[in-house]
C-alpha cells in the first residue's frame, strides 16, 4: 500500500508499507489516498529474475527461470532482488571457502577469444587433479569463477 496525505501544516506526506494492517488507525487516516499495489504476477517475476541477473555469467536456462518465477509466488520485487543478489554471491563464497582447486580450460583474462588450459576453479578435495590451496594462493588472472546455477538459488 502506498499513501499520500497532508499533515497539519499542509505538508505533503508520502508513505509506503507492505503491511498496512499493522499501522495505527490514526496514521492511516492521515493518508487521503490509498493505492494498493499487488505483488508481481508470475510473468513479472520472470522478468525481474532476468533483469536482476543482467549480463552476469550463469547457467540458468529459460525453464529454470520459469521455475523460479513459479516458486516465488508471494514474493515482492525487493524479495526477488535479494534472492538474486544472494545467488550471485554464492560463487564468490565458494571461491573463498575452497581448500582445493583444479585446473580447467577457459577464456583468457587478457584476451577472451583465446582459450587457456591453466585456469583454476574451486573443487572438492577428492576431485581428480585437486590441488590443496586457498583462493589467496591463486593468481588473479588464473581464477575461473564458478557460474551461478539453480543450486545457488534457494
Amino acid at each position: 500500500m502506498q499513501g499520500v496525505g497532508n499533515d497539519n501544516d499542509g505538508v505533503l506526506v508520502l508513505g509506503a508499507t507492505n503491511i498496512p494492517w499493522v499501522l495505527d488507525a490514526a496514521i492511516r487516516r492521515r493518508f487521503e489516498k490509498r493505492i494498493y499495489i499487488p505483488l508481481p504476477e508470475e510473468h513479472a517475476r520472470l522478468q525481474m529474475f532476468k533483469l536482476h541477473l543482467g549480463n552476469t555469467s550463469h547457467e540458468l536456462n529459460e525453464d529454470d527461470l520459469k521455475t523460479l518465477a513459479h516458486k516465488t509466488e508471494g514474493y515482492s520485487g525487493a524479495d526477488i532482488s535479494i534472492v538474486v543478489r544472494d545467488a550471485l554471491m554464492q560463487p564468490v563464497r565458494k571461491v573463498q571457502m575452497a581448500t582445493h582447486f583444479r585446473q580447467v580450460s577457459g577464456p583468457s583474462r587478457t584476451d577472451p577469444n583465446v582459450i587457456v588450459n591453466d585456469l583454476l576453479t574451486p573443487c572438492s578435495p577428492g576431485s581428480p587433479g585437486a590441488i590443496e590451496m586457498t583462493w589467496m594462493d591463486v593468481p588473479g588472472d588464473k581464477l575461473y569463477e564458478p557460474s551461478v546455477t539453480m543450486v545457488n538459488i534457494h
